[in-house]
C-alpha cells in the first residue's frame, strides 16, 4: 500500500511563501501548523499499519488533521488578503 504524504507545503504549494511566513510570525499559526504535522504522522503510521490501530481511531485521527488544516487554509487566505 502507497502512503500519501500529506505535509501542508505538498497540500498547499501555492502558500508556501505564507506559510513560511505565519510559522515564523504568528505562534498560533505554528502550534496548528505543528499539532497538523504531528497528527499526519500519526495517520501515515497507521495506514502503514507501523501502528495498529482501528479503522474508528484512524478515521479520527484524519478528521481532526483536515479541521486543523481547514483552520490553517483560513488563516493562510486572510494572510494573503
Amino acid at each position: 500500500m502507497t502512503i500519501e504524504h500529506h505535509d501542508l507545503v505538498h497540500e498547499l504549494p501555492e502558500y508556501r511563501e505564507q506559510i513560511h511566513t505565519l510559522k515564523m510570525e504568528n505562534s498560533h499559526f505554528a502550534r496548528l501548523f505543528d499539532e497538523y504535522h504531528m497528527v499526519t504522522k500519526d495517520v501515515e503510521r497507521m495506514e502503514s499499519e507501523v501502528e495498529p490501530v482501528s479503522t474508528r481511531t484512524e478515521e479520527e485521527h484524519k478528521l481532526k488533521r483536515l479541521q486543523l488544516k481547514d483552520q490553517l487554509y483560513a488563516m493562510l487566505k486572510d494572510a494573503g488578503n
